[in-house]
């Protein structure tokens, strides 16, 4: 009895070990995004001016604009082709399946900095100059895998008879994929959408080779801040501890409401 109690203590102390060592920078840039000063050290009075400068300041509400909308349209077009090439190597030959599957995780596995460095090359091979266009064929090609893999295992779970079954009454092949596979790995296409979205906004270095002149994003916004070193940038730079704390509460809520909305759902299914 007393080793099971022993051993319960150590499994909490290492998981709210490795909580604490993941969670204090976010903390402690949440509590300074309410201090007066723009450096992180002494707590000098409270303060809602890194707030206000965040959503006063045009360069910074223009960058996460460009953010927000890159990532939307890279996740939307990602989960299209995503989920459209899970759907052909779910009905593929083994043999055939096995080959595309295997390509898809080659994105997934290599380093960011080849798959930059590889579309830089293509571009500059068939002349296109860097632009939108780039920047979101960029994105799609480190987010399509992602969504190919959320929505392969809701594939393979579901009844593929179903579909047949639909094709036997009359129905054609797009109106059976539509009303009869898609509601069934709708859950999946989700989950590579969200995916694909947090992928797009966290990245950086495909973001860097792609983009057009004068394109700034959250990631490469903060790199520029970090290497002038102005007094703006100072300024600037603090107010990015306020959109992380905001960031930070928004996927709070959503975890905490997604697992409440699961419960509710076992409950009713009970």
């Amino acid at each position: 009895m007393k080793k099971q109690v022993v051993f319960k203590c150590l499994k909490a102390g290492f998981i709210g070990l490795v909580l604490l060592l993941l969670y204090t920078p976010i903390l402690l840039l949440a509590i300074y995004s309410f201090d007066k000063t723009d450096l992180i050290g002494r707590f000098q009075g409270f303060s809602f001016d890194h707030y206000i400068h965040l959503f006063t300041d045009s360069d910074v509400l223009g960058m996460i604009g460009n953010t927000l909308l890159l990532a939307l349209i890279a996740a939307l077009l990602s989960t299209v082709l995503g989920t459209a090439g899970a759907l052909g190597m779910y009905y593929s030959k083994k043999r055939v399946k096995g080959v595309m599957q295997a390509l898809n995780q080659v994105p997934v596995i290599n380093a960011e900095i080849v798959t930059a460095l590889a579309l830089t090359v293509t571009f500059v091979a068939v002349n296109i100059e860097r632009s939108w266009f780039t920047l979101i064929v960029g994105h799609m090609v480190i987010c399509t895998p992602f969504v190919v893999l959320s929505v392969i295992p809701k594939l393979k779970q579901m009844d593929g008879s179903l579909y047949e079954a639909a094709l036997d009454l009359g129905a054609s092949p797009f109106k059976a994929l539509m009303t009869v596979v898609l509601p069934q790995i709708i859950p999946g296409v989700i989950s590579g959408f969200m995916l694909a979205i947090t992928l797009s906004l966290d990245d950086y270095i495909v973001t860097m080779y792609t983009r057009p002149t004068g394109f700034e994003t959250i990631s490469t916004y903060v790199y520029n801040a970090t290497t002038k070193g102005n007094a703006h940038t100072a300024v600037t730079l603090s107010s990015f501890w306020a959109l992380t704390t905001i960031i930070f509460l928004i996927i709070v809520a959503i975890v905490i409401g997604s697992n409440l909305i699961g419960r509710r759902k076992k409950e009713e299914n009970k």
